[in-house]
């Protein structure tokens, strides 16, 4: 199944690259890899807001993150013109805003990573990763994720 088959069975429109909010590129590529910047959770086109362990759940943390996600191949497809020609999701980085004692910052990331996996598959789409709770995001968003892949 190709990756536009895959995407359309999951029922996923690919947005258009977002104008950046402030001084720095939705993207840069530099060899092989393309760096993503961080997106930030958005519900009816507006910042997802809230704070992990107080005002929003895991799951809800996780389904913010999947809609990052989807974000991320919007901009990912600007910066190389078709998914197929992703090689490697390398890295994802992923910053859950959350109280100081909440825990599960790795499963609000599950929403991200599930949805590279079920659209690359497993090769491609399975990625080193990083999760932290910070204290804050822009705009007071629940979830921010950057990413790193590798091109043809």
């Amino acid at each position: 199944m190709s990756i536009a088959e895959r995407l359309q069975a999951l029922a996923i429109t690919l947005p258009p690259v977002a104008t950046p909010a402030a001084a720095y590129l939705p993207f840069v590529r530099s060899g092989t890899l393309v760096f993503v910047s961080g997106h930030i959770a958005k519900r009816d086109g507006k910042p997802w807001v809230g704070q992990l362990g107080l005002t929003t759940t895991t799951e809800e943390g996780q389904a913010a993150a999947r809609a990052v996600a989807v974000d991320l191949l919007g901009t990912l497809q600007a910066a190389v013109g078709d998914l197929a020609r992703v090689r490697r999701i390398v890295k994802v980085l992923s910053l859950v805003n959350s109280t100081p004692t909440y825990t599960e910052q790795h499963l609000v990331t599950n929403g991200c990573s599930e949805l590279l996996v079920a659209v690359f598959g497993p090769v491609v789409g399975a990625h080193a990763r990083s999760a932290f709770g910070v204290a804050q995001l822009p705009l007071g968003a629940c979830v921010e994720i950057e990413l790193t892949a590798e091109v043809e």
